[in-house]
């Protein structure tokens, strides 16, 4: 008897695999890391001890900081080029735009190191170059953040009042980084209206950092006090406000030491003068501000809040209030500021050890590239029904 072949069963077709899914949710935060490498670096060269070695080892860190850029910048090219809907999201997502500011800080903080440290080990002229370029990089995308991360928060993306937290500071920050660090190139322009240009670009790069930041503070300030603490895992956030003050500080610092001798005497003289009268009360609430901070996250320590990447926050803004301190010790000749550089600096030293110990505990486990845990669904209102159901 001839029977019907019967078709072979169809195999069950399996779900497509993306490639990388390691970067899926690799988001620009990751760039912090980079940026308190970078600042620890830097931080230390101006300090009032001569420690035995301690050159070496910095410019070792800053290697290690131009590594991990590196590493960063392929990893979130994966992210964009097999993961471009998780990317597009964030850009759409008000918790993570913010965030894109990092990348800009990010070259800029390497790209200084690169001309203060790094020159020992691939000469200055090579030093310069990669100083410019990367200083040009951030500062483009910098301002790109400046303008298009506000502009999403106010076309589309929703928040309200409640919502205003100190990450809303990146993408303004990012010019003052700008600012600080641009001036270190100065001496390697020709004399003359290149110079000048570049000087007084970085001071307009300030006024745009500054007055933007300044039309954010009081939101973030209204926010703590009558919407409360910010969730445990924010809470180290708080000390991102250092990062405008103390760079600011750094910024008007650089300006008085390289504007002799480049612009007319007498605005050189303003701008010594300008960064004693803008940097001593700045660094005054930015002590007053990290005093205030850190009594939150003792807080939040104690009702149990855990290592997150949000743990970087305590290096690079700290390291800007170095640097700023170090600024004023220069300008007004007063060891203190001098010693408070050094004791932030032992801060940040223990700080970036803390976080990197944890970013790597992390890395090893899986769970900081892990997808984000879903939110716990809002349990059902009671109903008549389900009351008496639970008593049956």
């Amino acid at each position: 008897m001839v029977t019907a072949a019967q078709p072979l069963p169809r195999a069950t077709a399996r779900p497509r695999r993306r490639p990388v899914p390691a970067v899926r949710h690799l988001g620009p935060n990751w760039y912090a890391c980079v940026m308190g490498t970078a600042i620890t670096a830097t931080a230390g060269t101006a300090l009032p001890l001569d420690v035995p070695g301690s050159r070496t080892v910095l410019v070792a860190v800053w290697a290690l900081s131009l590594v991990m850029l590196l590493v960063l910048l392929g990893a979130r090219g994966l992210h964009w080029r097999y993961h471009s809907d998780q990317a597009r999201a964030g850009l759409l997502d008000p918790a993570t735009a913010p965030f894109y500011g990092c990348l800009a800080m990010a070259l800029l903080a390497v790209g200084g190191a690169t001309l203060t440290l790094g020159r020992d080990w691939i000469g200055t002229a090579a030093a310069v170059a990669v100083d410019a370029v990367l200083f040009g990089a951030g500062t483009a995308v910098g301002l790109a953040a400046a303008v298009a991360v506000p502009y999403l928060m106010a076309a589309r993306h929703r928040v309200g009042p409640e919502q205003a937290g100190p990450v809303w500071l990146l993408p303004v920050v990012a010019p003052m980084v700008s600012a600080a660090l641009g001036p270190l190139l100065v001496p390697y322009l020709p004399s003359g209206a290149a110079r000048q240009t570049l000087l007084w670009a970085c001071v307009a790069l300030f006024g745009l950092s500054l007055l933007a930041t300044l039309l954010m503070l009081p939101m973030i300030f209204a926010r703590l006090l009558t919407a409360g603490p910010l969730p445990l895992v924010l809470t180290p956030t708080l000390f991102l406000v250092l990062g405008p003050l103390g760079q600011s500080t750094t910024a008007v610092g650089r300006f008085a030491d390289l504007a002799p001798g480049v612009v007319p005497a007498a605005e050189a003289r303003g701008l010594g003068v300008l960064a004693v009268l803008y940097g001593v009360p700045v660094m005054g609430f930015a002590l007053f501000w990290s005093v205030l901070a850190a009594a939150h996250v003792l807080r939040a320590r104690r009702r149990g809040m855990g290592f997150a990447m949000t743990w970087w926050a305590f290096t690079f803004p700290v390291g800007t209030c170095v640097t700023g301190a170090e600024a004023l010790a220069r300008h007004t000749g007063l060891a203190v500021y001098g010693w408070l550089a050094a004791g932030l600096y032992a801060v940040l030293v223990a700080a970036w050890g803390t976080a990197a110990a944890g970013t790597v505990r992390g890395l090893l486990s899986g769970e900081l590239l892990a997808a984000p845990r879903p939110a716990p669904a809002a349990p059902r209102p009671a109903t008549a029904r389900t009351r008496s159901g639970a008593v049956r």
